[in-house]
């Protein structure tokens, strides 16, 4: 069963699409944001090859099918895909296609997951709760010294917001009646008088003095800035950077050794991270030059939305950590309750559809106690999708960009949502064996005891 309805970031604003609302509606929302630099779409793919990186699967041709279709409908030169099946990866391919020799996209190369960094955050916050370290309804105004701008007043909600609130996007914040911070640099950086580019903590102290625009817990609205706070709450707590927290209690027992956070500029990407493309410009936000840049590489400054949006990983990565939670006896993260507290439906937020957002996940209940579970990513130059069907099946897809070359306002990149469940229904017979350890480094070996 498809998804419904899909979060869209891009620098400046930030749109929920749902089934009412179109592509090229956001696009015409976005369209004064920034300059399009189109190309026709044939000397845009002239002399591209397609390549498939990857063990053949010939069981799961249909993946394949599907992605190539998708990529080559929108002029996409980079994708990932990974499928496992009762916890085993059964798939894991990089595709690239594109008329640059060097260009070959592997199971592991790194893509900017932008929003699936969501769902990495709220594990962890999880963890510090099964651990006592942490309690839900603990307010953050407890632990968070929220210090609002000269000349401004805290608004008193604040201290009704609790760490709960902000993984379930119940605290208050309302981007559509407002703005996101995130996304708000050139306003923060003169309202505090402080240089380009702006860190995360100043953009907290300018949130300070800002209104929450609904009591906290009455009402559903998806905040980048709430899980902004949320990495700010696991330093915090552990006494760690944000990073080296996910890294120890996340990253590591799951041997995710590749994953890290990423850079906005292109020219600090990460070894085997895959570059970014997009459609537009931006003036850059990391300077007061004024200049204009690639909208991916500098339009919006990557290293402040750490624990919303900014991390990177490749496929095999993310269906590691989807499949993680396939089997809660065996968790090596989280326990079976706690992985339930994930899951488990808020006081209120129940979406058309059925659906919910629970702690860093959106979730569709079936009866019988099954679930389907997703996380959306978008960022300008990303894509992103993880899914964690009711079935078993789980399959996360990466892709290095967001628009469409040929025709912008063409169709949502996240559509490939519903033909990828069409993709695992065509096939006959599921393969057992596990690529995880062709693709995981070897567990360590434990120290040798001294005597």
């Amino acid at each position: 069963m498809p998804i419904q309805g899909c979060h869209i970031e891009d620098a400046g604003v930030n749109v929920t699409l749902g089934a009412g609302i179109t592509r090229r509606q956001c696009v015409r929302l976005l369209g004064t944001l920034a300059l399009p630099l189109l190309a026709p779409a044939q000397a845009l793919t002239q002399g591209r090859q397609w390549r498939i990186t990857g063990y053949d699967i010939p069981e799961l041709k249909s993946f394949d099918q599907t992605v190539e279709e998708y990529m080559r409908a929108r002029s996409i030169r980079s994708g990932a895909l990974a499928v496992t099946r009762n916890g085993r990866l059964v798939l894991a391919h990089g595709y690239s296609w594109d008329n640059r020799a060097d260009a070959s996209v592997q199971p592991t190369s790194l893509f900017r997951i932008a929003s699936l960094t969501k769902p990495l955050t709220a594990t962890v916050i999880l963890r510090h709760i099964q651990d006592g370290s942490l309690d839900l309804a603990t307010p953050i105004t407890s632990l968070l010294t929220l210090t609002p701008p000269s000349g401004r007043q805290r608004d008193p909600r604040f201290d009704q917001i609790t760490v709960l609130h902000l993984l379930q996007h119940l605290g208050g914040w309302d981007r559509d009646r407002t703005f996101d911070p995130m996304f708000y640099d050139a306003t923060i950086s003169r309202a505090l008088n402080v240089a380009l580019p702006i860190d995360v903590n100043q953009i907290v102290t300018y949130m300070a003095g800002q209104s929450v625009a609904y009591p906290p817990g009455t009402a559903y609205y998806y905040s980048n800035f709430g899980y902004a706070l949320l990495g700010r709450i696991i330093e915090r707590v552990s006494g760690l950077t944000y990073e080296a927290a996910v890294r120890g209690t996340l990253l590591q027992p799951l041997r995710l050794d590749r994953s890290r956070l990423g850079r906005t500029l292109a020219e600090l990407k990460a070894e085997g991270e895959v570059t970014y493309e997009s459609i537009y410009t931006a003036t850059t936000v990391m300077n007061a030059s004024g200049s204009r840049v690639p909208a991916q590489y500098g339009g919006f400054n990557l290293e402040n939305m750490d624990a919303h949006g900014a991390w990177l990983a490749s496929a095999v990565d993310l269906a590691r950590f989807a499949a993680s939670f396939d089997d809660p006896a065996s968790s090596p993260v989280l326990s079976p309750s706690s992985i339930e507290r994930m899951f488990a439906a808020p006081a209120t937020g129940l979406q058309s559809g059925g659906w919910y957002y629970g702690c860093g996940w959106q979730v569709r209940p079936f009866s019988g106690g099954r679930r389907t579970t997703w996380h959306t990513g978008s960022l300008t130059g990303t894509t992103s999708l993880l899914v964690r069907r009711w079935d078993g099946l789980d399959w996360v897809v990466l892709f290095n960009q967001r628009d469409d070359p040929g025709d912008p306002a063409s169709s949502h990149y996240l559509a490939i949502d519903g033909s990828l469940h069409t993709a695992a229904d065509a096939v006959q017979r599921w393969p057992t064996h596990d690529l995880f350890e062709e693709y995981l480094p070897p567990v360590a070996a434990p120290a040798e005891a001294v005597t």
